[in-house]
């Protein structure tokens, strides 16, 4: 018989619908008969994509006698962390303090009221490795709040103390300056690998908000920033964590040298990675780097957008119960499918009888296509002609495999994220028209069907349902997707999107005491503790998000209030900032935002007349990380960046400013370049 997860919209949940646990959803229900039986909460957080989720779902949660064990001592909530982030931030904060680290599947205990007493990670069915057994924790837990129950509460006040000290930082007295810049460059650039790219060793995580800060610094003069990024990227594009054949990114690399990756693919892994590609190309003109973006693009569209628009969360790493089994290959399989042009692709894709990973092959290109040419007596045009061939067999044979299960909610900041990359990537390559259009199509799903009547921005959407209410890092995202649609296309309501949706961050999410913002919003339900998240992760926290997007929506509004308030939070993570960069690569960038003297283009003239068109181009060919561009008729008073701004004798006039004082205005493309 189904569980009480049977109603709910997170496929995640759905997935444990029919365990004999007597699962929850995190809500008042549970909490009331947590209180009612004076019984702990076993609080089990995780999500659809996670291999070890799976494996401890299968090892426990689908066995009777454990689930009987559980049922009798605990009330047990399932969460799905992606639908409620909040949730997943308390609790892990409470399981790092316990533990010294973190991760999914994650396994909390917690007093009736919620307050954590005790957590972990995966826990196998028996003893192994230094790890208790499951029923063992459990047999504990329960002994401990029967028989010490004062001790057990104690222990939950103190822990929930420490979870609440993060929203009790103080704003530095330091200025913020360029030192912080540089100190987290140098400590970023001396953690470098040096051969294989990347921060640290396995397992080996992508990055790319680090990335994206040292291809800022790059702008600003720092040697070897370039070099770290491009050789990151390099690698990676390269490597078996970006799918070879039907393009994307998997979430890391169980080694050093990008080869085997953990086979989940997220949305939000996907959108950053793509937005730093586009970024890279425009910096450098690398053609793989395109190239990349595109596939990964093609990849979003091809796999993840729902039908009316918005994209899925996430791709499961299994398939047919076996990690990774969709995405390797048998030698002599791969051989046959190579055909004529085998011997290409096993010298290009490094290929061998006895595989690279478990006895299969995970397909890479360690080896540029020049020098694959060079050992083949090849030219690179036909290694790359070869390539393209095979790789077009080989994601034909694919898909006649059984795919891995796709987590199909909707969330509003993953798809924000990934809006604003599809947007830059059309604008920044020729024909790229269709990403801009699919973008525009998320956006509009999100904003109609992840949104209440009073306009409400709400967390997730699956077949016609919704979640609750929107997060903080939703708003900053969403902003950002909508200000960067604006000024990918100029449409007006785009515009007037993402000012609203930024206006409502201070209104919604501000702490007037300390300054930043709260993860959840003012008007909606808190859990223990009201979060306040200021570490970026794999994804961007809210806070710093939201500081960018500010600075952002302040450039073409003139609106200081907005940069207060992203000033706000900047100075809460100073010295960290510096101290560990790794932990702040987006809210790096929003100070260097902050501190540079943002560049202002407004081009007066139709947005879609040729002369106007080609003024625009000028700017979208570039990376101006800290631009502020506008474009209307003659005339617009929206944004505030072109008021009072006449076209020049009836043609298109681009006005270049800083800080809303302009130099002279010009008319012609090559002018344009000059000035920016």
């Amino acid at each position: 018989m189904p569980n009480r997860l049977i109603d709910e919209t997170s496929p995640y949940l759905l997935q444990h619908a029919h365990n004999p646990v007597d699962w929850y959803p995190w809500g008042p229900g549970a909490l009331e008969r947590a209180r009612e039986e004076a019984k702990p909460l076993l609080i089990s957080i995780g999500y659809a994509a996670c291999h070890w989720c799976h494996v401890m779902a299968h090892e426990s949660f689908e066995d009777p006698d454990t689930a009987r064990e559980m049922n009798e001592s605990f009330v047990c909530i399932k969460i799905d962390r992606e639908e409620r982030p909040d949730l997943d931030s308390v609790y892990m904060s409470g399981v790092q303090a316990m533990t010294g680290h973190g991760g999914w599947p994650m396994t909390v205990f917690a007093t009736p009221d919620g307050k954590p007493f005790y957590g972990g990670t995966y826990y196998p069915p028996e003893p192994r490795h230094g790890m208790p057994a499951f029923r063992q924790v459990l047999a504990a837990v329960a002994e401990a709040w029967r028989d010490r129950r004062d001790e057990v509460e104690r222990h939950g006040d103190e822990l929930l103390a420490h979870i609440d000290r993060a929203t009790q930082l103080r704003a530095s007295k330091d200025p913020l300056d360029d030192t912080v810049l540089h100190q987290a460059a140098k400590a970023l650039l001396e953690h470098l690998d040096p051969e294989w790219g990347g921060f640290g060793g396995a397992p080996k995580f992508p990055q790319p908000m680090t990335l994206e800060f040292l291809l800022r610094m790059h702008l600003r003069g720092v040697d070897g920033a370039l070099d770290a990024v491009t050789l990151t990227l390099d690698k990676m594009a390269r490597g078996g964590i970006f799918d070879q054949v039907g393009g994307g990114f998997h979430r890391y690399a169980v080694d050093r040298i990008w080869l085997v990756p953990h086979f989940e693919k997220m949305l939000y892994d996907n959108a950053l990675l793509l937005r730093l590609y586009t970024r890279a190309f425009q910096v450098t003109g690398n053609v793989l780097y395109a190239d990349t973006a595109t596939a990964t693009a093609t990849f979003l569209l091809r796999e993840m957008m729902h039908p009316d628009g918005g994209f899925y969360s996430s791709l499961d790493a299994d398939s047919e119960g076996d990690e990774g089994k969709f995405y390797v290959w048998d030698y002599d399989e791969l051989i046959a499918l190579a055909g004529d042009d085998m011997p290409l692709a096993v010298a290009a894709f490094a290929v061998a009888g006895s595989g690279n990973w478990e006895g299969t092959n995970v397909l890479w290109r360690p080896q540029p296509d020049d020098e694959v040419a060079a050992q083949t007596g090849s030219t690179p045009q036909e290694v790359k002609a070869a390539l393209d061939r095979v790789k077009a067999r080989l994601h034909q044979a694919r898909e006649q495999r059984e795919r891995p299960g796709t987590d199909d909610k909707v969330l509003a900041s993953w798809n924000g994220m990934t809006i604003a990359a599809l947007a830059e990537l059309g604008r920044a390559i020729p024909g790229g028209r269709p990403f801009i259009d699919a973008a525009a199509r998320a956006a509009d799903l999100v904003l109609t069907r992840l949104r209440r009547d009073d306009g409400r921005l709400l967390r997730a959407w699956r077949d016609g349902r919704t979640s609750g209410p929107a997060y903080l890092e939703d708003y900053a995202a969403m902003a950002d997707a909508c200000l960067t649609l604006y000024e990918t296309t100029f449409e007006q309501r785009w515009w007037t999107e993402a000012e609203q949706l930024a206006r409502a961050i201070p209104a919604l999410f501000a702490d007037a005491e300390r300054g930043g913002f709260f993860d959840v919003g003012a008007d909606a339900e808190s859990p223990v503790v009201r979060p306040k998240d200021v570490f970026d992760n794999a994804l961007p926290c809210g806070n710093s998000a939201a500081a960018d997007v500010l600075l952002r929506v302040a450039a073409l509004t003139g609106d200081d209030t907005l940069e207060q308030h992203a000033a706000g939070f900047l100075r809460l993570v100073r010295e960290p900032m510096a101290q560990a960069p790794t932990g702040f690569g987006h809210a790096l960038c929003a100070l260097d935002r902050y501190l540079a003297r943002a560049v202002e283009v407004a081009v007066v003239g139709d947005p879609a007349a040729e002369d106007a068109r080609a003024l625009i181009e000028v700017v979208h060919r570039r990376f101006l990380p800290n631009l502020a561009l506008a474009a209307g008729p003659s005339g617009s008073s929206e944004p505030a960046l072109l008021r009072g701004r006449p076209a020049q004798n009836g043609a298109a006039t681009a006005y270049v400013c800083e800080d809303f004082v302009c130099k002279e205005p010009v008319t012609t493309p090559s002018a344009l370049a000059e000035r920016l």
